[in-house]
């Protein structure tokens, strides 16, 4: 066990942030002989990576090539991905998988040895490598036991990046060799404590935002600090209207959303409406294994025309072992919540899963802000376009942390030390408990504001009426950001209420339905398809 190091101080690289992205990229970096700490604001297993249940697209089958994986996850991307970018990635996947595999990651293999290779939602051939129904967690404790036996990496559980610091911010009027990272601020949860990190190189690893919606298969942990981090520090955001909704969520009356993994109708599985009809013929030539902005579409339509709380997923065909088998933790949880997966359909509805867009970054995961850089949900590649094909995701974090990881080492070598003091964090002091109640109900407030107006079907009045609440919003976050100490709840409504007008503002900018961003006001495609990039406009 290494010894815990005392808060604040100076490191080669801060990553903030502890799924597939942050804790690879740690790794690879530290083992270039960096020092490295990695700040997660809650325990160091809380992640998005943890949920992750379906598995990691990757080519390893005969029957598969290259070109057929890029050809899936383009057409998935609807005319937005950069076809470049796609195929780096995908051509990098096999080797970055090899090294999962050596850091512990047991995949699923058949009875013949080989990789159980499942499918999902848009792919033409069997490519998901996976652990049974718990790919995430698999990587996740694996990639954790790895960290703990490197020397030179620090894991600081409870500490909360609140923002970057620039260089520009130490002596405006001795700015030397252009802005720059130089740390960041934590706020250590524990004590109350915001404390001081410097280090020229950021890691953005911080997941995406799910929270900003009131139905999501999130953690709480998802309201994308990272991306708002990021944009507060100038660096431009991109595509932010495109937010999937995976398709089959177990319905709950009390809001909770469990995920059931769409490995499920990989396997077979079948939506139905009330009637008892298997619906996605009607929408796509896949049907259930239509890419995923077109089955959450369809089931929205569906339950919008009967009036439905939900509809069925149906793989009752399918031997009761076999279920138990290929999918234990969702036929437990299901159970446990009163439905039979082997027995009977189980009623699911969508709810909002991965933020598409995020922090612009090149194929070298850097930003335009030297030192700035971002791996993962956070991140923007162009890999994803306007859809993610399903299980492009980990594929992506953890070859860009790769790539990440060799562009800081070289970014590394050329840097000169700056021994500035920075600038000390101001603790405005205490705050009204009474005052404390308003946090929650703006939190409400604002999920249910993006899920009624900013949510699979829009129309321009929605997005403006989201438009003009969260401006409220923010005025009165402001206020209090500007006037009490800071909290992690007070902290995390700040960055939704930033990352909701980043979604609404792509949105109104995007006078097309594309991929996630369907609006009945331009039901049709335009022929280009741009980005929506927004940059922030840094005070001085």
């Amino acid at each position: 066990m290494k010894p815990r190091h005392p808060p604040g101080g100076r490191y080669d690289i801060l990553v903030v942030g502890s799924g597939i992205a942050g804790l690879s990229f740690a790794l690879k970096a530290a083992a270039r002989g960096h020092s490295v700490a990695i700040l997660t604001k809650k325990n160091k297993a809380d992640s998005n990576t943890n949920f992750a249940q379906g598995g990691i697209a990757v080519v390893t089958a005969q029957s598969d090539d290259f070109d057929k994986h890029v050809r899936d996850t383009l057409v998935a991307g609807d005319g937005l991905c950069d076809e470049n970018v796609v195929r780096e990635i995908v051509r990098d996947g096999p080797q970055r998988v090899r090294e999962l595999v050596d850091w512990g990651v047991r995949f699923s293999r058949n009875e013949a040895g080989a990789y159980d290779l499942g499918r999902e939602g848009g792919h033409g051939e069997r490519r998901i490598l996976h652990v049974k129904d718990t790919t995430g967690k698999a990587i996740e404790e694996a990639l954790l036991k790895a960290v703990a036996r490197a020397e030179r990496v620090d894991l600081l559980e409870h500490f909360f990046a609140i923002d970057i610091i620039t260089t520009d911010r130490i002596d405006r009027n001795r700015e030397r060799g252009g802005r720059r990272v130089a740390g960041l601020y934590a706020l250590d949860v524990q004590s109350g404590r915001v404390v001081t990190f410097s280090a020229p190189v950021v890691m953005l690893s911080s997941g995406g935002a799910g929270q900003v919606y009131l139905y999501t298969t999130n953690p709480d942990i998802a309201t994308g600090d990272g991306i708002a981090m990021a944009y507060r520090a100038g660096v431009a955001v991109r595509n932010m209207e495109f937010i999937q909704f995976h398709p089959t969520t177990l319905y709950s009356t009390t809001g909770e959303r469990f995920l059931i993994s769409e490995a499920v109708r990989g396997e077979g599985a079948v939506l139905r409406n009330f009637k008892g009809e298997a619906f996605m013929k009607r929408y796509h030539p896949l049907a259930d294994l239509a890419p995923r902005d077109i089955v959450a579409r369809a089931i929205d339509n569906e339950m919008k025309q009967s009036g439905a709380p939900h509809v069925w997923l149906d793989i009752t065909h399918r031997r009761p072992e076999f279920i138990r088998g290929h999918f234990p933790q969702i036929y437990r949880t299901c159970k446990r919540l009163g439905y039979d997966l082997a027995k009977a359909p189980v009623p699911v509805v969508p709810a909002a899963h991965y933020t598409c867009g995020g922090v612009a970054t090149n194929l070298r995961a850097e930003t335009s802000l030297p030192g700035l850089y971002a791996s993962g949900e956070a991140a923007s590649t162009g890999l994803h376009g306007a859809n993610r094909l399903a299980s492009n995701s980990l594929l992506e974090a953890v070859v860009m942390s790769h790539r990440g990881a060799e562009a800081v080492d070289a970014y590394l070598t050329g840097h000169v030390v700056d021994s500035r003091p920075l600038p000390a964090w101001r603790d405005l002091g205490g705050g009204d408990p009474d005052e404390r109640v308003v946090l929650s109900h703006n939190w409400d407030e604002l999920r249910r504001t993006l899920w009624d107006y900013v949510g699979i079907m829009r129309t321009t009045k929605r997005l403006e009426r989201a438009r003009t609440r969260i401006a409220t919003l923010t005025k009165e976050i402001h206020d209090y950001y500007w006037n009490f100490s800071v909290d992690t709840k007070l902290l995390e409504l700040r960055n939704l209420l930033q990352v909701a007008d980043l979604i609404v503002t792509c949105a109104l900018k995007r006078r097309e339905s594309r991929g996630l961003h369907a609006i009945a006001d331009f039901p049709r495609k335009l022929k280009t398809a741009r980005d929506s990039v927004i940059v922030a406009q840094r005070r001085r």
